[in-house]
């Protein structure tokens, strides 16, 4: 089953316990940025402790019911132009606003995620594959229909080998 529309925001809204990504890419282009990324070239950043949007506050709203939502990105460095704009952008007010968002930096190092496609997982029990050309831009959304067991492990080794977002910045 591909998702799109409302049954995709279904996902985000109606998830009970957890919403978790992981992300594999070191660019995703997304037409609804190409203006904030022109900004981010010009030198216009934003204050991560005042920024405030739709999603941000589905964040906090989150949290406050006691739901989470958490993504692992897995990274090389040198971070691409898109990573350094998605990190100042959205990732910096994001985990202010309460994601757990982890980066697994495998420059130098085996990854220990060869080959594992982006996907998003609700509750554990539903996994939605996230397809790309490999330019980054976005083909479809499709719901899996297997068991989600090896996504729980995934889940498990990404977060087990990653660390928080704010101290790889920091490190």
């Amino acid at each position: 089953m591909f998702l799109d529309g409302e049954d995709w925001r279904a996902k985000f809204r109606d998830f009970q316990t957890e919403a978790w990504r992981l992300e594999t890419l070191p660019q995703y282009l997304v037409p609804q940025e190409a203006e904030e990324i022109e900004a981010f070239r010009a030198g216009k950043r934003i204050n991560p402790e005042t920024f405030s949007c739709e999603y941000t506050a589905r964040l906090k709203r989150q949290r406050r019911e006691g739901r989470r939502q958490g993504r692992v990105h897995v990274v090389t460095r040198p971070l691409s132009e898109y990573l350094e704009f998605e990190f100042s952008r959205y990732y910096r007010p994001h985990a202010l606003a309460g994601e757990e968002i982890r980066i697994l930096d495998v420059t130098g190092r085996e990854n220990p995620l060869p080959g594992v496609q982006d996907f998003w997982m609700f509750d554990r029990t539903t996994v939605v594959l996230m397809h790309y050309e490999a330019d980054g831009k976005q083909i479809s959304r499709e719901v899996y229909e297997g068991d989600p067991a090896p996504f729980i492990e995934y889940q498990r080794i990404a977060l087990a080998e990653s660390v928080p977002f704010l101290e790889f910045l920091r490190g």
